[in-house]
């Protein structure tokens, strides 16, 4: 199995990086496709991509669109980026979004009649589709997720819908029970 994540000045990068980490931990053959070499992030992290947007991610079973403001609205003008998602979704492939990308998934023309989720406040902001508070909503061949804090929760969705046991990878990441109980303990 093969994922695309698309990577942009101003992606949230602690999304991007746990979504690529996640993948390959799963065994996905994972790259990071980005409008040059390196991305600097929405926190200013800068990092490098695999790869250059190109026709390839068409080859992929999945094409992944971590948020961040600067990120999504870099995307959602890309028109080469959009048709790339719309060929993907035509032809059934797996095509994801998160935080504040879901809003080119709307360009793109794919969120109608769909079940979504988002950051807080882009249901105002995307007009196709029926939103949702969920922490992850997949309906068919669309994946959307919440925040940052859901990125662990939507790379594990992504891994299943790959058809992959996410089981084990949870398991090694100590992914159970993590979030629980966050009290901090103080020790003097």
């Amino acid at each position: 199995k093969k994922a695309a994540v698309i990577t942009f000045d101003g992606c949230e990068e602690g999304e991007t990086l746990t979504i690529i980490d996640i993948l390959r931990r799963a065994g996905v053959t994972t790259h990071s496709f980005g409008l040059k070499k390196e991305v600097v992030g929405g926190h200013h992290i800068t990092f490098l991509c695999d790869a250059l947007l190109s026709l390839e991610i068409e080859n992929y079973d999945m094409i992944v669109l971590p948020g961040g403001y600067g990120g999504a609205d870099g995307m959602r003008n890309c028109d080469a980026l959009i048709q790339i998602i719309q060929h993907m979704f035509q032809s059934g492939k797996l095509v994801c979004a998160m935080c504040a990308a879901p809003i080119v998934l709307d360009k793109a023309g794919v969120l109608k009649g769909k079940n979504y989720t988002a950051y807080v406040g882009y249901d105002t902001k995307i007009k196709d589709g029926d939103y949702r508070e969920d922490i992850v909503v997949r309906d068919g061949n669309l994946i959307t997720s919440r925040a940052p804090a859901t990125t662990y929760a939507f790379s594990y969705a992504l891994v299943e819908a790959l058809g992959i046991d996410p089981l084990p990878v949870k398991n090694r990441m100590a992914y159970f029970k993590a979030f629980d109980d966050c009290e901090v303990k103080v020790y003097e």
